[in-house]
């Protein structure tokens, strides 16, 4: 069945009527001005008749000049939108005909007013010798960066020269110098100007088009035989032992069984950078490149299932890639799918339990948009110049991977699922599409193939609820494997039965948690959030009696100050609001969270409900550190914005 995909109104381009297919960037990284200052040249191609110009999106970008077919033509730049950016527009040849191809160049600067790009200071880095740059452009800053069609509905090849005096990485292969020589390709870092030269001839949305310059250095993982990819870690020479270890043995396990699952890995390259702590995702996908926090370098492996997140991507969004309004499809297949390696690496216990500690995450997204509804849906309609940032939570990773997990035991469990799963990567591989085009390959698949008891099971499933549906709760609770959490639940239990006790009565010990996993602690803190709040004495003796109020592991550490901030009128909230304060912010000399949104933006909101005036004295003295995309999503959760 033919379905028709409705515009995407996060941007003002005209990507319906011709389409970027290839572009080559020629840019210059000046560190001084922080900048970058060069050129973007589009291959278009019609896609209908006499289309008169071409629109690009663009945000605070200096346009210097453009041209079409190498001559030299006037461009409007549209009115600044706050959200969407201004339109850049250029004339395109009259006797244009569909399927003809175009170039169209744009000469540019990118400017500091532009939030896709991070530029760091010396001191704000693990070395504190040189600056750094990196780049974010999910959700719709790739505008930021260049000019170019900003839809996750169209996809583009690309090939770079880039000119800088710190080495260079993007989300594509590197063509020169090679990534196994000598750094800045034996040159003098921070002093020679190096041309590094990327190729990404696999097509990928604009939301993946990533660069980072730094004194970045590179150690190689060990690949499985026979496998015709690499894989290896980036990161500041001080950290490249310790992310070295932390990485080399589940990256490409993991990498080459996911292969084994679904359909053989397609971009060549699988590599992670290890960026510094202002960075604001716990990882983002960039095709052969996966940006990392290094809040997930815990030193003992606990927090890897971020890689696994992101390499699974390169099949579900990076290969598979949504449409703007079906984010879900990215990030529920993915969390999905991660799950089920879980599974096959360890146990369905282990699965079950990464969805348990999955369902607080997503009970508390439904919750916060209690006053929001429409972000409580799988599928959002977003209305043009709508922020798509606004509506990212755990909803589209953890009701996603709910309806599937859902899906999979209606049609007959894993045997069943993982076959369709490979045969639905391999349909749509490099497509953008919509939840229908999906559904109908569903249904077209076991149809084809003659299970009319699968489909008539599809038929019992409320779509409209899942798809569309609000509220606090899931349309179906889904029975997950408790084997591991049952340990938690009990101690947490007796800690909510011991509230009113004197705490030199309480008989815990250390070795209550001798035998819990990184994960375990996790939970055990998630589970005493839905306790009402324990008192300033029981807190303290919870915190250091297992380590909690110390710990290295982020996961475990904004945890426990949750915990602690659960009242905010409470003796433990005012004496636990100062400290976690200074620990999300830095100031307590861990510097190891700061700007990852996932625990900064809880942390932040936790103790601006015990202290506003607190919350706003530290984010003010500490809001030039954090990422531009942090700054805005912080300071609407302070109501500064």
């Amino acid at each position: 069945m033919a379905v028709t995909q409705p515009p995407d109104n996060s941007t003002q381009s005209n990507y319906a009527k011709v389409a970027t297919e290839h572009i080559s960037f020629a840019w210059t990284i000046d560190w001084k001005e922080k900048k970058i200052a060069g050129s973007a040249t589009h291959t278009l191609r019609a896609k209908e008749d006499g289309v008169k110009e071409i629109i690009f999106d663009t945000f605070a970008l200096n346009v210097k000049s453009a041209e079409v077919e190498g001559k030299a033509v006037s461009y409007n730049l549209g009115k600044h939108h706050e959200v969407m950016g201004s339109a850049l527009s250029l004339p395109l040849p009259s006797s244009l005909q569909k399927g003809s191809t175009v170039t169209a160049k744009v000469e540019y600067e990118t400017t500091l007013s532009g939030q896709a790009l991070q530029w760091l200071e010396p001191e704000q880095t693990q070395g504190k010798q040189f600056p750094y740059l990196f780049s974010q452009c999910q959700a719709i800053l790739a505008r930021a960066v260049t000019p170019i069609q900003d839809t996750p509905s169209l996809k583009i090849t690309y090939d770079a020269h880039v000119s800088s005096i710190l080495p260079v990485l993007m989300s594509a292969k590197r063509v020169s110098p090679p990534s196994s020589g000598p750094p800045h390709g034996g040159k003098v870092i921070g002093k020679d100007v190096v041309t590094y030269v990327y190729k990404q001839p696999t097509a990928i949305p604009s939301y993946l088009l990533a660069i980072a310059s730094g004194n970045v250095h590179y150690r190689a993982f060990d690949v499985p035989e026979g496998k015709e990819w690499t894989s290896g870690v980036w990161t500041e020479p001080e950290m490249l032992e310790q992310a070295h270890w932390e990485f080399k043995e589940d990256t490409t396990r993991n990498l080459a069984l996911e292969e084994s699952v679904i359909m053989p890995y397609k971009f060549g390259v699988y590599d992670v950078l290890v960026l510094p702590p202002t960075f604001p995702f716990g990882g983002m996908e960039n095709a052969c490149c996966t940006f990392l926090t290094p809040s997930i370098i815990a030193g003992d492996r606990s927090l890897v299932d971020v890689v696994v997140h992101e390499l699974t991507h390169s099949w579900f969004g990076n290969g598979v890639t949504a449409h703007s309004a079906h984010y879900w499809l990215n990030e529920g297949w993915t969390t999905y799918m991660e799950r089920v390696l879980l599974s096959k690496l360890h146990s369905e216990a282990e699965r079950g339990f990464s969805y348990l500690i999955g369902y607080k995450a997503l009970k508390d997204s439904l919750k916060e948009y209690e006053d929001m509804p429409k972000y409580q849906r799988l599928i959002i309609e977003m209305e043009v110049g709508e922020d798509p940032d606004d509506a990212y939570s755990q909803v589209p990773y953890e009701k996603g991977a709910n309806f599937l997990l859902y899906l999979e035991s209606v049609l007959g469990g894993l045997d069943v699922f993982l076959p369709y799963a490979s045969d639905y990567a391999k349909t749509f591989m490099g497509q953008s599409i919509i939840t229908d085009q999906w559904r109908d390959h569903l249904y077209n698949y076991f149809r084809t193939r003659g299970m009319d008891d699968k489909v008539k099971a599809l038929d019992t499933v409320d779509w409209n609820a899942w798809l569309h549906g609000e509220g606090l709760a899931l349309p179906v609770e889904n029975k997950y494997d408790t084997t591991l959490a049952k340990p938690v639940y009990a101690l947490a239990e007796r800690w909510d039965k011991a509230r009113g006790k004197d705490v030199k009565e309480l008989d815990f010990t250390d070795s209550d948690v001798k035998s819990f996993s990184s994960n375990q602690k996790v939970l055990l803190l998630d589970t005493l959030q839905s306790y009402q709040p324990l008192p300033l004495s029981h807190v303290s003796l919870l915190g250091s009696l297992y380590g909690l109020d110390s710990s290295g592991n982020a996961e475990i550490r904004f945890r426990f100050y949750l915990v602690a901030l659960l009242d905010p009128s409470s003796d433990s909230s005012k004496h636990y609001g100062s400290i976690a304060a200074k620990w999300v912010v830095g100031e307590d000399g861990s510097g190891v969270i700061k700007g990852r949104m996932k625990f900064c933006r809880p942390t932040f909101r936790a103790v601006y409900k015990v202290d506003k005036q607190l919350a706003w004295e530290t984010w003010k003295k500490s809001k030039g550190g954090f990422h531009p995309l942090a700054q805005k999503m912080i300071e609407k959760d302070l109501e500064l914005a």
